[in-house]
């Protein structure tokens, strides 16, 4: 079959499937880029499409094919894995998956007023913590949105935008760039350390940033991708120095809603508008408290608390956090983040699939040079979703790609045949582009045929979004992993998705 003739194929299923939303199942192909020139105009046009719009595609009957997904997902949540979880499936711009599974809580436990309560299910409106996710779609974007203005280069040292980052000329961290910090290349460690007080009681985001400046290197810049969640707060920090707006404030305004990502939000407790009560950081709803007929812009409605998915019990220090195991919901799981108020630039963003769908969608109509809302050039998008780890070169992508399939024809994954034998699949080679994820151990959510230069990011509670540009196709699953302690990632569970996915689109030759 040829390429061509696959897509077409792919179309006619995908639409057929998508009558099945609301049923049984309702609701990178780009070459290598290098950076563009630093003067690129600020103002953000709409490309000209390179390709013509999609035809209208002949409806044809469903057949079944996405019924695999569901009993995936469902014998999960029956072997106690997740609670629950929702999952969205777009193809050639069509929702072809729009699904919700399990219980958003379990019954017996503290509902939105604290009592016990009978199980919630879950549904397609659910808002998740989306934890790391926020690092691609609230910090990277806003990162290069300045880059396109020239307010920040990419190769620029992180001293020149915070000068604190080494005050005393220490040749090593001279070297770090942002490009390093947006390819977790810094050398810079993975997280603060948590130890004493510090945020717990109330927040604290100044001495929180003063951690995450000082926080040493652990290896050498530039030479080893080492996952850091200390960068992206650095990265966040530096979107508040150069616009001087708050990152919810600027996402919000520049992201979220040129996307119309409505459901998208940092939940920061200072910001909350209803009846609520704080312990320590951590919001929860309480009648008894204040009523508010009307919330500033700046603030967030408390009535938003029954649509979010609990997380887990707070488990950050017991005998001094003051909210020790109780639930959290609608406070950010992180523990870094929710120390320092709940917006960083690591974790902190709730959204829904509907919304990450809307971005995913824009994204890929970007990346295709048809009209799309996405608020960044096609050129910075390519650049965005390919290798950009330093050394990078263009040959990295088909070398993977020829090492995943002598891989799965000579040593195939038998513990889980939906998966690809090894991630990265050249040990060694890890593949970033700014922010997103594309060839390391993290990168199971990819399954076993989307290629490698496709790319997706996961989330700690239990999230996860990937993006073929290639086949025009991207699927999320976001679920409440950790609500249940011992709960495992979800990656794998992505990645037989997102493998089972593709097989019935028959992409790829599947």
């Amino acid at each position: 079959m040829t390429p061509g003739s696959r897509r077409d194929s792919a179309l006619g299923v995908a639409i057929g499937v998508a009558l099945i939303v609301g049923g049984t199942m309702s609701a990178c192909g780009h070459p290598q880029q290098h950076p563009p020139p630093a003067g690129t105009p600020a103002a953000v046009q709409p490309d000209r499409p390179s390709t013509p719009p999609r035809p209208t595609p002949v409806v044809v009957a469903p057949g079944g094919q996405f019924a695999p997904i569901a009993d995936l997902v469902s014998a999960d949540i029956g072997a106690h894995r997740l609670p629950g979880a929702v999952v969205k499936i777009g193809h050639a711009g069509h929702v072809v998956v729009h699904k919700a599974f399990g219980w958003r809580k379990l019954d017996g436990e503290p509902g939105v007023d604290g009592a016990p309560a009978p199980a919630e299910p879950m549904t397609e409106d659910t808002i998740f913590d989306l934890a790391s996710l926020t690092k691609v779609l609230a910090t990277t974007t806003a990162v290069l949105q300045l880059f396109e203005q020239s307010r920040v280069h990419l190769d620029d040292p992180v001293q020149t935008y915070l000068p604190e980052f080494n005050p005393t000329d220490d040749p090593r961290r001279a070297e770090v760039t942002v490009r390093m910090l947006l390819t977790h290349t810094s050398g810079i460690g993975g997280d603060l350390s948590r130890q004493g007080p510090w945020g717990l009681v109330a927040a604290d985001k100044d001495d929180g940033l003063r951690r995450a400046l000082t926080a040493p290197l652990e290896f050498p810049p530039g030479q080893v991708f080492h996952y850091s969640d200390i960068g992206f707060i650095l990265l966040g920090t530096v979107v508040e120095r150069v616009t001087g707006d708050a990152l919810d404030v600027y996402a919000r305004d520049n992201i979220f809603a040129p996307l119309g990502m409505a459901d998208t939000r940092y939940l920061p407790a200072a910001k909350a508008c209803g009846p609520h009560r704080i312990t320590g950081t951590a919001i929860s709803f309480d009648a008894t408290g204040p009523v508010s007929t009307s919330c500033p812009e700046d603030a967030w409605s408390t009535d938003l608390l029954a649509r979010i998915a609990p997380t887990a019990r707070d488990e950050d220090t017991p005998g001094i956090n003051p909210n020790i195991d109780r639930p959290l919901r609608g406070t950010v799981h992180d523990p870094t983040a929710r120390r320092m108020g709940g917006v960083t630039g690591s974790a902190g963003v709730f959204s829904t699939t509907d919304d990450i769908g809307r971005y995913a969608q824009a994204l890929l109509d970007r990346l295709a040079g048809r009209p799309s809302p996405f608020p960044l050039e096609r050129s910075t998008l390519e650049m965005m979703t390919t290798p950009q780890q330093p050394g990078h070169s263009d040959a990295q992508l088909a070398a993977a790609n020829a090492a995943t399939r002598a891989a799965v024809e000579a040593t195939p994954n038998t513990e889980d045949p939906l998966l690809a034998p090894a991630y990265p699949a050249i040990p060694g080679q890890d593949l970033r582009g700014l922010g997103w994820d594309i060839d390391t151990y993290q990168s199971s959510p990819r399954g076993r045929i989307f290629p490698i230069g496709s790319f997706g990011h996961t989330g700690f509670t239990g999230v996860t979004i990937w993006l073929d540009p290639g086949s025009d196709t991207y699927v999320i699953v976001l679920g409440n992993v950790i609500h249940q302690r011992g709960g495992p990632p979800i990656a794998k569970l992505s990645g037989d998705v997102a493998t089972t996915a593709a097989r019935a689109l028959q992409l790829y030759g599947s």
